[in-house]
């Protein structure tokens, strides 16, 4: 048996595979504590609810990811750099995911939180938070590059919150369609969002 030390960890890595994979309402407690090697007291030790376990499992996921989105826009890289980077890292782990399950599964934020926004409050509020981190890091990049004179973008925010949900909806494509190769198209489509062409064009 698994170490109890290390259990709470098991049952959000296997709470975060099967909704990613399947969708929370099809994931039932069983099938979570069976992926983790759990027992239902170990759950209910740990987690009073599978909305609750969902949520730390969210979280837990993106605190993995963050060292990542650190380093992928990092002041020292060129901030269009960050982008290219940035849609490749995705390209490049969902594509890595749809040898494992056969499918391209899309941002599991975008997935989990279309479904259940209208019935649980705390996993979308902790959806929405985490979606405010990430929008972070394009407002830090699209400032940079604003600054530089690479793009106009004079309001940031709003230009990052376009990007970003531009990206969303090509994730839900992908996801849709089970093509990869639409992520990987997006860094041309998120040029022209951020305008670099018209800027480019402005300056020659």
């Amino acid at each position: 048996m698994p170490r109890v030390s290390n259990m709470k960890e098991r049952l959000t890595d296997a709470a975060m595979d099967l909704i990613w994979e399947n969708s929370y309402g099809a994931t039932s407690v069983d099938a979570i504590c069976e992926r983790a090697g759990a027992k239902k007291g170990s759950f209910y030790y740990f987690f009073k609810s599978k909305s609750e376990l969902a949520a730390a499992a969210l979280e837990a996921d993106w605190n993995k990811k963050r060292a990542e989105m650190d380093a992928i826009f990092s002041p020292t890289v060129p901030p269009l750099e960050r982008f290219e980077r940035y849609f490749d890292f995705v390209h490049d782990r969902l594509a890595e995911r749809q040898k494992q399950c056969g499918s391209i599964l899309g941002c599991p934020m975008l997935t989990i939180g279309s479904e259940v926004s209208t019935q649980d409050q705390v996993v979308r509020e902790t959806i929405d938070r985490i979606l405010d981190r990430k929008i972070n890091y394009f407002i830090s990049a699209i400032r940079d590059a604003h600054a530089q004179g690479l793009i106009e973008a004079p309001d940031p925010e709003a230009k990052a919150k376009a990007l970003f949900a531009c990206y969303h909806g090509t994730l839900a494509q992908a996801r849709i369609q089970n093509d990869v190769e639409l992520l990987r198209d997006f860094k041309q489509v998120a040029m022209d969002v951020l305008g670099v062409k018209q800027a480019h064009a402005a300056t020659s």
